[in-house]
């Protein structure tokens, strides 16, 4: 996933962002409402991360304007605001969950993993390619004996995006966005490495090459 840390407080920033990262996932950190504005326009995201004081404004004033342009982004909030009438507003702003500071970022991993769940390829029913099933829910790929493939967090990623549309083709721009933040250096082969990666796992066949344009899941899934 790539995910949006929107936290003014510099540590924990640090300790939340190294935390998400390790987990495979991209994270573009905005110190302020600003920031945060700005990287929401200029990217996509598959979680946002908010903190709610923020030294140029609320963070409820982030959340109640992606509700208002109907976007159901999941958002956990993370604050040091713990009075029940702060949770209340938050989640009423239309927040999947709410965590009090101190994070801890082991329960913060399990509150993303159960967000994400219900969010993207998560809420897609299990579908086959070829001899393979693929079951997004529970990030598990078996193959025609049964037996468990085992996919590594980045190569997830890429294959998140490609059911995600299965019938489309998707850009090696936008598979490079769920794999890095802004400001990392992108290697020019990265894609073609993580694709040549899943199809020695999944088969030769799994993914197609549309020359030029991208790449997208076996024509055959369903």
């Amino acid at each position: 996933m790539r995910v949006l840390l929107v936290e003014d407080d510099e540590i924990l920033g640090d300790a939340v962002k190294t935390h998400v990262h390790r987990q495979g996932h991209a994270v573009d950190w905005a110190l302020s409402r600003d920031e945060a504005e700005a990287s929401l326009a200029a990217a996509t995201y598959d979680l946002v991360l908010l903190d709610l004081r923020l030294p140029d404004g609320s963070g409820l004033d982030i959340l109640n304007a992606l509700r208002a342009r109907r976007c159901e982004m999941p958002v956990i909030i993370m604050t040091a605001h713990d009075q029940v009438s702060d949770r209340i507003a938050g989640l009423n702003a239309g927040a999947d969950d709410y965590l009090v500071k101190p994070v801890d970022l082991g329960e913060l991993q399990a509150r993303i993993h159960a967000v994400s769940r219900r969010y993207g390829t998560h809420k897609l029913p299990a579908l086959t390619v070829k001899d393979l099933s693929i079951y997004p829910s529970e990030r598990r790929v078996a193959g025609a004996d049964g037996a468990e493939i085992q996919l590594s967090s980045r190569e997830w990623a890429v294959l998140d995006r490609l059911i995600a549309r299965k019938r489309a083709i998707v850009s090696k721009g936008q598979i490079e966005e769920a794999l890095y933040a802004f400001g990392a250096e992108v290697e020019s082969n990265t894609v073609e490495v993580y694709v040549s990666r899943l199809r020695r796992k999944l088969g030769k066949d799994a993914i197609e090459t549309v020359r030029g344009v991208g790449y997208r899941i076996s024509s055959d899934a369903n």
